[in-house]
């Protein structure tokens, strides 16, 4: 309090300083906010083109602390693993739902968050656990960790749902496209939610203070595709959405068979739950999707991610 009081006072005097040692002769008629936009770059005209046009997208990719949580210490991306992202996202998200709407783009234009904005490092929280992405309301999208992303070995393992995200080569489908598809389930089930009897599948089963303590092959035992699913039915319905999507058919027959007979029973009760939400509530068949996506992710090592093309 004396700190405050004292820091108070010191800026009153300074102040009263300043202002008597000025007058209406010394003002300076130039503002003292700079009115000059950033040109545009090679980048940005891009982004114009491949997301503002087409999705009403605002790719951000310049560091703006406002966006950002000030309670974490983040850095900004990288200029080239920028691009390198753009590309990626454009190529295993948002024309993953034009081929699957037969290249009408109504659909991720209409329900796509208005902003996705990179941060270059990862969020850590005190319990342990690594914020890979987040979205707000529907309207933002977060991804961290930008600067990791080798841009001259692009991979997405599709059949290994336990190989850990930082063994390399450095995997975009663990690291990003898991948690982009995660958070559009969101963003749907947000919209038009999900029927509340999934809520009761694995009531009194869910970890809500420590689930960061469950790994995913304990998870999957009690009836979870992952320990971050453990955590509560919100996140349990999109992280089965999420994880089915974009793993293979035996990439999945892993997490069954490691689930046990009441483990996998659990399980294959939720995916019926999301596969049933997605074809009532907006037409979407899943194993329809998933094939595009595993297709895609195979596709993603011919991708040439230092050139915008």
């Amino acid at each position: 309090m004396n700190k405050l009081k004292y820091l108070g006072m010191g800026l009153l005097l300074m102040a009263a300083t300043t202002f008597t040692g000025c007058n209406e002769d010394d003002l300076n008629p130039n503002s003292i906010f700079s009115e000059e936009t950033t040109e545009k770059n090679e980048f940005d005209l891009w982004l114009l083109e491949n997301y503002v046009k087409p999705y009403n997208i605002s790719f951000q990719y310049r560091y703006f602390d406002k966006e950002t949580d000030q309670n974490y210490n983040v850095i900004p991306a990288d200029f080239e693993k920028s691009k390198a992202i753009a590309k990626l996202v454009q190529f295993l998200w948002l024309d993953v739902y034009n081929d699957l709407m037969d290249g009408d783009k109504t659909f991720i234009r209409t329900y796509t968050p208005r902003v996705i904005q990179l941060i270059g490092s990862y969020q850590y929280n005190s319990q342990g656990s690594i914020v890979m992405g987040t979205a707000e309301q529907g309207m933002k999208v977060m991804l961290y960790g930008i600067n990791d992303i080798d841009l001259d070995v692009p991979y997405a393992n599709v059949d290994d749902p336990y190989r850990s995200q930082f063994e390399k080569p450095f995997d975009l489908n663990a690291n990003y496209f898991h948690t982009m598809h995660h958070e559009f389930c969101h963003v749907l089930t947000q919209t038009k939610d999900y029927p509340k009897d999934f809520q009761t599948i694995s009531a009194g089963a869910y970890h809500s203070t420590d689930w960061v303590n469950v790994t995913d092959k304990q998870a999957a035992k009690e009836g979870f595709v992952s320990g971050y699913a453990s955590g509560e039915y919100n996140e349990d319905f999109a992280e089965t959405f999420s994880t089915y999507v974009t793993l293979s058919p035996a990439g999945w027959q892993k997490i069954i068979d490691q689930a046990g007979e009441e483990g996998a029973a659990i399980i294959n009760q939720k995916l019926d739950a999301v596969r049933e939400y997605f074809s009532s509530t907006w037409n979407i068949d899943l194993d329809e999707l998933r094939s595009i996506i595993i297709r895609r992710s195979t596709e993603v090592e011919n991708l040439d991610l230092r050139t915008l093309n």
